[in-house]
């Protein structure tokens, strides 16, 4: 079981931590970015994270995982070449006439959007930007199957980092507010795109193949209304929020979303090493064991992060934001919430891909944006962005939901169903504990006060219900000794340098 850990948490390391460090970081700046941009700001931003979200989707036709499916089965040299350059030439063709048909209509859909055309120059940047990103999933699929992990970080990375300092450039420095942050995005995808050109050179010809690209769309193009039907229940639930709220309470809940995001760093990382973990994992004969472990310690860091952000909501407005926006305070948790049931989601439908039987996942995909979209047109009206939120939990729990029973109707697993139970109590407990125990202090001392009392009294529900084990114990105390003596020899180290 040791051996799967430290396997997991290396996979989540090296393939996610960069881009989590970086959310961390813009996290923390949201209080600077609220002094520069207006509510109004942030509701036109929901509006284009939104359309953007959609057209990062379209763009790839699903050709991504086809380049992914069908790559290393090519040998090295000219098929390789024909499959990425016919994948590379239809996409600029189709996606390039998309753009300029997009551009062209640019100033109507910013008058219809946003009443207001000073978000048009940030319109067209974020279409130019999504258009180029299309093309970069090639360079970082082969890195990704050829094991590169260590350029794979050091680009994502630098990609984070890049857009972070750009951003603080334009929206604090120059002033340019919205506008300023995608031409922030817009810099640093030109720039990574030339730094890719080592990965694209030995892919790109003038190579076209019918036959290559008649199978790449059969496999790609059924993952597009999945892949539009999984952001519908998200950022389709925040176009739809438009219709009932002005520009500015948009911006309310575009901030609530992000102080909900917490669980969201842990996913980032968490998601991209987990495929490849639980593909392994499979071929032992213990697999379903290992596995039901493993999301039982998933599902412990999920709750525990859903706890701590319920307990410290109100504090964390204050903080991050101020009191403008203390109607964000409900939304905190259940964005949380549902971001929690989206990493059940991705704990529990593993079985789907393990039998094979993946043609279930829209149906799942499709139950969540039903219920996600309809509860939004029933909820919005009376509930403004509380309900938007709601709508999203909704369609959260009913994704996790459907997905694991398709799942364990192929691929039966036993979870630890008792420990799952005490983890929910000791979350409940928790942030109770957090949110009544602490009286009304300054916002920065109770959000430190709530979030120390949260964690403290979880682990301890935890210890006293029985739920860590001998060797997991073990296990942990092995690996806080192996902290602690790297932390002394680098203690000792900087000593003697100095």
């Amino acid at each position: 079981m040791r051996d799967h850990v430290r396997q997991l948490s290396a996979g989540v390391a090296i393939y996610g931590a960069g881009d989590a460090a970086i959310s961390v970081v813009n996290f923390l700046l949201l209080p600077a970015y609220i002094r520069f941009l207006t509510r109004d700001d942030y509701g036109a931003l929901l509006i284009l994270i939104s359309i953007e979200t959609f057209a990062k989707i379209i763009n790839r036709w699903g050709l991504d995982g086809a380049f992914m499916r069908y790559f290393l089965d090519r040998d090295e040299g000219r098929p390789q070449q024909q499959l990425a350059s016919t994948i590379l030439l239809f996409m600029l063709g189709l996606d390039g006439a998309l753009l300029f048909a997009a551009l062209s209509f640019a100033r109507p859909i910013t008058a219809h959007l946003f009443a207001d055309l000073r978000y048009l120059p940030a319109l067209r940047l974020m279409l130019v930007n999504t258009f180029l990103v299309a093309f970069t999933f090639v360079p970082f699929h082969v890195m990704r199957l050829k094991q590169q992990a260590r350029p794979y970080s050091a680009l994502t990375f630098t990609r984070s980092a890049g857009t972070t300092i750009l951003r603080l450039v334009f929206v604090m420095a120059a002033g340019l507010g919205v506008t300023g942050l995608y031409l922030a995005d817009l810099i640093v995808t030109v720039v990574i795109l030339l730094l890719l050109w080592r990965w694209f050179r030995p892919l790109v010809r003038p190579l076209f193949s019918v036959s290559e690209l008649r199978q790449a769309l059969r496999f790609g193009l059924p993952r597009l209304p999945h892949g539009l039907a999984q952001q519908a229940f998200d950022y389709g639930n925040r176009l739809l929020l438009t219709r009932y709220v002005p520009l500015a309470e948009l911006g309310v809940y575009q901030n609530a979303s992000t102080l909900g995001t917490g669980v969201k760093f842990f996913l980032s990382s968490f998601e991209t090493a987990w495929a490849p973990f639980y593909y392994a994992t499979a071929r032992r004969p213990d697999a379903k064991a290992v596995l039901a472990k493993m999301t039982t310690y998933g599902a412990a860091v999920l709750v525990l992060l859903v706890a701590g952000t319920a307990a410290v909501a109100h504090d964390i407005v204050l903080v991050m934001l101020n009191a403008e926006y203390v109607r964000a305070v409900p939304i905190v948790p259940v964005v949380a919430l549902a971001l929690a049931f989206q990493g059940v989601y991705l704990l529990t439908s593993i079985g789907l891909n393990l039998s094979g039987h993946t043609e279930y996942y829209p149906l799942s995909t499709f139950a969540a944006a039903v219920v996600g979209l309809g509860s939004g047109f029933a909820l919005m009206p009376h509930l403004g962005a509380l309900g938007a939120a709601v709508a999203l939990l909704l369609s959260s729990v009913t994704q996790a939901a459907v997905a694991f029973a398709c799942s364990q109707h192929f691929y039966p697993m036993r979870y630890e169903v008792g420990r799952l139970v005490r983890v929910a109590a000791a979350g409940a407990t928790a942030c109770a504990a957090g949110l009544w125990l602490v009286p009304a202090w300054p916002p920065f001392v109770g959000f430190l006060t709530r979030g120390t009392l949260t964690v403290a009294v979880y682990v301890g529900v935890l210890a006293a219900t029985g739920f860590f084990r001998e060797t997991e114990i073990a296990f942990l105390r092995e690996q806080w000794k192996v902290m602690s003596r790297r932390l002394a020899r680098r203690t000792a180290l900087g000593d003697a340098a100095d």
